[in-house]
């Protein structure tokens, strides 16, 4: 039997929306018969969220995010993931207090580069992922820098993710604006750091290894589920 897997979501509804597809759709590419498990989905109101974010209210924002996996822990759910990037920058924090084993996406996508032999990466994501050190502190530990763009750059990435991808609004205009971004840097490789950024970017319009952080995020957890990874501690 497969794990009761529960999503933290709602942050936003685009991106949870993709993560189930996505999982199941794996699910269905390893099991033809039709297989995969209980999904529970707790959303949470993408504005308290954000703006607890943007306020920098971090007792607030770890009492919400527990308070949310406490519910897939009462539905059922044996482990979790927060289907975004942003609260991982707390996640030692959640996870101490969380009733339920948690899947790091930093954890997921810093393996998958070190795998690929990327050594210098470029993170896009929301200015609050890409301001913060959680990314960069873990690639460190297996040798990776990780950059984040200059201050402009990271209040374009974070206007298009905003004002756009999550209303679920994919414009041509954009793609190429990151992808013009990116190229302005000297990387070796780039960090989709936010759940929404593949609905916009895929590795087929990068001429640099992308790390899509959700597909790993997902494919970590349907490894978790069917039994084929460790679960996290």
């Amino acid at each position: 039997m497969y794990q009761h897997l529960g999503i933290l979501g709602g942050i936003s509804h685009v991106s949870t929306g993709a993560y189930y597809e996505k999982i199941v759709t794996q699910f269905h590419m390893r099991n033809p018969e039709g297989s995969y498990p209980e999904i529970t989905i707790a959303s949470l109101d993408f504005r308290r969220f954000t703006d607890y974010e943007t306020d920098d209210s971090r007792a607030l924002y770890i009492d919400y995010i527990v308070a949310g996996l406490e519910r897939l822990h009462g539905a059922g759910a044996g482990l979790a993931l927060m289907a975004a990037n942003s609260p991982h920058a707390v996640f030692d924090e959640v996870q101490h207090r969380s009733p339920l084993p948690l899947i790091s996406i930093i954890q997921s996508t810093v393996v998958a580069a070190a795998e690929q032999g990327l050594q210098k990466l470029l993170l896009l994501g929301i200015q609050f992922t890409m301001e913060r050190t959680f990314y960069r502190e873990a690639a460190l530990d297996r040798g990776i820098d990780v950059f984040s763009p200059r201050s402009a750059h990271r209040k374009e990435i974070d206007d298009i993710i905003y004002d756009e991808l999550c209303r679920n609004d994919i414009r041509d205009t954009s793609r190429q604006r990151l992808l013009d971004i990116v190229a302005s840097y000297d990387v070796d490789g780039v960090i989709l750091g936010c759940t929404e950024l593949p609905l916009l970017i895929s590795a087929s319009d990068s001429p640099l290894p992308v790390l899509d952080t959700m597909a790993l995020h997902c494919e970590t957890a349907v490894n978790l589920c069917l039994g084929r990874e460790q679960e996290p501690m």
